[in-house]
């Protein structure tokens, strides 16, 4: 049985619309235009226990929106939504208690409190267990690296060290699934590397559920087999992300330098894309002449110092699927 099951989510917000000028606020005090935008369409998925989700889409595709409602926090104009049997934005309290939430550009730990004492504050809210908070908190930060800032308040945090202390706040209570919208956003490299080893361990190790929305392709390389490609409201894709990549970008790029003079290779299906310094990059689809059947004919008819595949860029994969699909960034 799904851990959370999603069927025919919809949700709509009214946009109230002024007309320009003067005259238009005057009319707008008497008669308000509006407009219906619809942020989710029809969104059906399940997801079993443990799996790591990687739920990507351009800017006001509708991902926050939906980890908002699988997190209890909004409503929908319509549809099904169950996790562990429960209907979030029925049943807040026992659904939070099983859940923990990271936004990126948002917070759950006080302020100008330090950072020990919003875990202890959250300890209380969730009832943990004294026994159980401690034994949890150590682990966190020890996995997160986190002992030197316990004591400092959370304005003092840079966003990197925020991050992880947010990371650390959500899995105090040991809930079993676990919402990442956008966390690595306007993180160093080093806090990027931190916070994803976290989560792959959560998974992978302890069997926390993941659902993770982000921008950067390369989180969801590094942690997502699964991923859901989700367009105006719309999910546009659910496979595996190797098969996303084979699908939005069949094209191959083959680098090969020559040991003497370039020479012209002419195979059917293979075009030349540049040539430079000795080298000549060639183009081909994988699925039509396997790699290395192509490597192996040209290996055996030219004189080749070097040869290699070149794997696109992730965000070129991505973009490419957009626009094949008609959901460009916004």
């Amino acid at each position: 049985m799904a851990q959370i099951r999603v069927e025919q989510l919809c949700k709509r917000y009214a946009v109230a619309e002024r007309q320009p000028g003067a005259w238009g606020a005057v009319k707008g005090l008497f008669h308000r235009r509006q407009r219906v935008v619809e942020a989710l369409k029809d969104v059906s998925f399940s997801l079993q226990a443990g799996e790591l989700l990687g739920f990507i889409g351009p800017n006001g595709a509708g991902k926050s929106t939906t980890v908002k409602i699988l997190s209890g926090i909004l409503r929908p104009t319509s549809g099904l939504c169950e996790i562990d049997g429960l209907t979030p934005w029925l049943h807040r309290i026992r659904h939070v208690a099983r859940i923990g939430v990271v936004f990126g550009q948002r917070t759950q730990l006080w302020w100008d409190l330090p950072v020990i004492e919003s875990f202890e504050l959250l300890r209380d809210i969730y009832r943990v267990d004294e026994a159980a908070f401690r034994r949890t908190k150590a682990e966190m930060v020890e996995r997160l690296r986190i002992e030197r800032l316990l004591d400092t308040p959370l304005r003092q945090l840079s966003l990197g060290q925020r991050m992880r202390c947010e990371i650390a706040a959500a899995m105090l209570h040991r809930p079993s699934i676990l919402f990442l919208d956008e966390p690595t956003i306007g993180l160093d490299a080093t806090s990027k590397l931190a916070v994803r080893e976290v989560v792959r361990t959560l998974n992978r190790e302890e069997g926390v559920t993941v659902i993770l929305t982000t921008h950067d392709m390369h989180d969801i390389e590094a942690l997502a087999e699964r991923v859901i490609v989700i367009g105006n409201g719309v999910v546009l894709r659910d496979s595996s992300f190797e098969a996303l990549r084979a699908e939005a970008l069949g094209e191959t790029r083959l680098v090969v330098e020559f040991a003497g003079a370039p020479s012209a290779i002419d195979i059917p299906g293979v075009s030349t894309r540049t040539r430079e310094d000795g080298a000549v990059e060639l183009a081909f689809d994988a699925r039509r002449m396997p790699a290395h059947a192509l490597i192996s004919r040209i290996a055996a008819e030219h004189d080749v110092a070097d040869i290699h595949v070149e794997e696109p860029q992730i965000e070129a994969v991505i973009a490419r699927f957009y626009a094949l699909h008609g959901a460009a960034e916004g």
